[in-house]
């Protein structure tokens, strides 16, 4: 049999030095952390084909440990701003080889053509993508995206091989008061017997049980852990979020414990730069450090997601697929080298795929806009302000007294309520534009066309001359991260869909990195800007969001107007 072996952490150094060509692993002596009959143990693991061809215990020290590969639950890889095949490199680093994923980010944008492209694009990579059916596109009617996804289109996706669920029900209220197009969805869900994956924000009581008799299973946006409780006594399965935008690993760990199978970890939203140092093997890690039982954290990882979605990978048993990774203890639990099917794919911070050459799709139909397009002109002295919260993606709503100057409502600096403007990419209209509070910008503006769900142009900014120009650099690349002020200009060109580079992960983490440096130099006092301002026109999530239609209220499900 050809191949390595490897039997110490001296050996994996070596592996840092292997070709393209000779990566195949032929026998592993280390720590087995077997988590399906919940014991660690020292063995070794022969491999033939690809295929765990004999598990044994034995005597020989190991200072490695062998645990099964991770799985993020629930993702929307568009969010990375990497194409599928990119995005990959960078997981398998991490000892992510399977991602649950809701491409419903890019059919927002293109509709069919864009789920196509998501599962198509990476088909190369061994890399295991089981991607959805967008179950809202767009989230709500109120919304405007590129596409609808409507019953037709769920009908024909759900009856292919390659699309293993039916994706986030964001219109909760719809399954609550039964919606005809929202319970066709559901029925051809079980129709095809296809999971059903949830999003119910601080969903209690009797509407969490209707939402749950719908048939749906699982939910990523709980944030409290009396929420969580509920939902999971009830039978829901959670998955734990640590995303870019929001974490609630902190808060909702001690339901681990509780109840170990029903967890599970996932990323939801993750930018390129907390891909490359904070995902699903940095949950571990701190729960490790915490003193969590390695086994049960192992499962939340791993086995629990790919029981519940059928994901096909191995877990360290005779006959399975060789999928595993190597890391260096259990509590610092650093990551040595990512294998799947019996083939070493990354080492350290280096993976052994290729990079692929990425196709372009995109839908984008703006044109220039000038500065008197985002002029307010007061109707009244009172205004509905979005209050954003920094490291969440829910917002509050408050009333404040508006800043006039000759008839217009003007951003003001001193009560940091600045103007948020949202361009509709997919028609030549007017921009919405509304206030928020919490950017602290104290000039310039910042904009971006990766905007859930919609993803059209939001802008925030100080004076109308820099958000006309901010905007003006989005539509000139067809898509991207823009900072301006007083004529100085950044950009992240994002020409895939307007949501995702055709770069690779560090050129695209660097620039990212660089935009929000510049935004924090012009003032902006949160952690994430970019990330932030993305989730402002996410009207399924709480309280006061900016649509292509106005302002809309999530918790009166309504339209409101901006003067009150």
């Amino acid at each position: 049999m050809s191949g390595i072996t490897i039997n110490s952490k001296a050996s994996l150094k070596a592996l840092k030095h292997l070709s393209n060509k000779n990566k195949t692993v032929k026998s592993i002596r280390g720590q087995i952390v077997d988590i399906i009959n919940n014991v660690i143990y020292r063995g070794e693991i022969r491999i033939k084909n690809g295929f765990i061809d004999t598990v044994m215990e034995t005597d020989i020290k190991s200072d490695i440990f062998i645990v099964p590969a991770f799985i993020d639950a629930h993702v929307h890889i568009e969010s990375s701003m990497l194409v599928p095949s990119e995005f990959a490199r960078v997981a398998l680093t991490r000892g992510v080889i399977a991602t649950v994923s809701d491409p419903h980010e890019i059919a927002n944008v293109m509709g069919m053509e864009g789920i196509r492209y998501m599962i198509d694009e990476p088909k190369k990579l061994p890399f295991r993508f089981y991607f959805g059916a967008p179950s809202c596109v767009p989230a709500i009617p109120f919304d405007t995206s590129g596409a609808i996804i409507g019953v037709k289109e769920i009908d024909v996706l759900l009856q292919q091989k390659d699309i293993y669920f039916l994706s986030e029900m964001m219109n909760f209220p719809g399954v609550i008061k039964k919606d005809t197009q929202v319970m066709a969805k559901i029925a051809l869900a079980k129709k095809y017997r296809k999971n059903i994956d949830g999003h119910a924000p601080s969903l209690r009581g009797e509407k969490l049980d209707r939402y749950i008799e719908a048939g749906i299973n699982t939910d990523h946006e709980t944030i409290d852990i009396e929420e969580g409780r509920e939902k999971l006594q009830k039978g829901m399965k959670l998955l734990i979020r640590e995303g870019s935008a929001a974490k609630n690993l902190e808060k909702l760990s001690p339901l681990i414990k509780e109840f170990p199978d029903m967890c599970m970890f996932c990323s939801d939203d993750i930018h390129p730069d907390d891909l490359m140092k904070t995902y699903i093997d940095d949950m571990i890690r701190r729960l490790l450090k915490k003193g969590f039982d390695p086994i049960t954290v192992l499962k939340c990882a791993s086995l629990n997601a790919a029981k519940h979605y059928g994901i096909d990978m191995g877990f360290l048993q005779k006959g399975s697929k060789a999928d595993f990774v190597i890391v260096d203890n259990l509590s610092d639990f650093n990551i040595l080298c990512t294998v799947i099917d019996g083939k070493i794919v990354a080492t350290g911070k280096k993976c052994f795929l290729p990079i692929q050459e990425v196709p372009i799709i995109n839908k984008f139909h703006a044109t220039e806009k000038s500065p008197d397009s985002f002029k307010v002109f007061a109707e009244s002295s009172i205004i509905n302000v979005i209050e954003a919260i920094d490291g969440q993606i829910y917002t509050k709503r408050f009333s404040a007294k508006a800043k006039i100057v000759k008839g217009q409502v003007v951003s003001d600096i001193k009560k940091d309520i600045l103007k948020i403007a949202l361009v509709n990419r997919y028609e030549d209209k007017l921009p919405v534009v509304g206030f928020i509070k919490n950017f602290g910008l104290k000039k310039g503006a910042i904009a971006t066309s990766v905007a859930h769900d919609s993803h059209n142009i939001l802008c925030v900014g100080v004076k109308d001359t820099d958000i006309a120009s901010a905007v003006n650099a989005v539509i000139k690349y067809k898509g991207g991260l823009a900072v301006h002020c007083n004529g100085m200009e950044e950009i992240l060109e994002l020409p895939v869909a307007g949501i995702m580079s055709d770069k690779d992960c560090g050129y695209v983490a660097n620039k990212y990195l660089t935009l929000t440096n510049m935004a924090k130099e012009l003032g902006c006092n949160l952690n994430a800007p970019f990330i932030t301002l993305s989730f402002m026109a996410l009207i399924v999530i709480p309280e006061l969001k900016i649509s292509a239609k106005g302002l809309f209220d999530v918790i009166s499900f309504s339209p409101i107007k901006l003067f009150q």
